[in-house]
């Protein structure tokens, strides 16, 4: 058998080995230790990113015994563990007060009423505006024309209408005739195409 291939184990150094340093290791910081300090630990909690660099038996000695919420009074320990609720960041909330004169204002504006909240225009006056013109499809003003009704009419004047109509055509009305009953279905089909697009 030839030597090249003959087996030769290779021993490789352990890296965890404390007792063995390496160019850019530090010494351990515990006192009278003279191992390698690949452990870290943390100085304290005032002190963020500083830590103490351990062998691996001072590391788990200084574990066992470091507590993290020592010297905190119980108030400043109900605070850490409420600001931990949301990452110790600082938070804000995202409402107005109702107090508050702007959204007083925003929210007469959505409610549709709209006042001078900032008293632009004189003690409480009334913002006038001009009004708006109903635009209808043509399906919508046959359905007025199939109510009697104008094209100005109100929701209100749409239903009492509709209920009127229906009254007056439906067959239990008119002793069981059944002569009326297309002129209802017409009514019918009427106010259900209003109430679709909002006006009944």
């Amino acid at each position: 058998m030839s030597s090249v291939y003959e087996y030769r184990p290779k021993f490789i150094r352990r890296r965890d080995d404390d007792r063995v340093r390496e160019p850019g290791d530090v010494a351990c910081d515990h006192l009278g230790c003279s191992r390698v300090g690949r452990h870290r630990a943390p100085k304290s909690r005032d002190r963020a990113g500083e830590y103490w660099h351990f062998c691996q038996e001072h590391a788990s000695e200084y574990n066992r015994r470091w507590n993290y919420f020592a010297g905190m009074s119980e108030s400043e320990f109900d605070q850490f563990q409420k600001e931990a609720e949301y990452g110790h960041r600082p938070t804000w909330t995202f409402r107005a007060a109702k107090t508050d004169r702007l959204s007083a204002a925003m929210r007469n504006f959505q409610n549709g009423r709209r006042t001078d909240s900032f008293n632009l225009f004189g003690r409480d006056a009334r913002i006038r505006e001009a009004p708006r013109e109903r635009r209808l499809s043509r399906l919508q003003v046959l359905s007025l024309e199939a109510l009697a009704l104008e094209e100005t009419a109100t929701a209100a004047e749409i239903r009492a209408r509709y209920a009127e109509l229906v009254k007056r055509y439906h067959p239990d009305a008119n002793g069981g005739d059944r002569a009326s009953e297309a002129q209802l279905q017409r009514v019918i089909r009427a106010y259900q195409t209003l109430k679709s697009a909002g006006l009944a």
